[in-house]
């Protein structure tokens, strides 16, 4: 259960970015990975191919307090 909501998430977050991109590229642009989060969102809604669940944990663990930063930078900026 936990694991569907991590997921979830990242698929809100790739939804969210999506649209940013579309509405203002040079915003999305200034979170460094927004074109591989989008791509993580899809594979996850789609279901390309089955997630590992190490895969997910350790974009958590490692990749996530970076995109924390880099929204806050952007909210502080709007």
């Amino acid at each position: 259960m936990l694991r569907a909501a991590v997921e979830r998430e990242f698929e809100i977050i790739g939804e969210e970015l999506a649209q940013l991109a579309r509405i203002d590229g040079d915003a999305a642009s200034q979170i460094s990975e927004y074109q591989r989060i989008i791509a993580f969102r899809n594979i996850l809604i789609h279901g390309y191919a089955d997630v590992d669940d190490r895969l997910v944990w350790d974009i958590v663990e490692t990749k996530l307090p970076t995109l924390r930063t880099e929204v806050e930078a952007l909210l502080r900026q709007r």
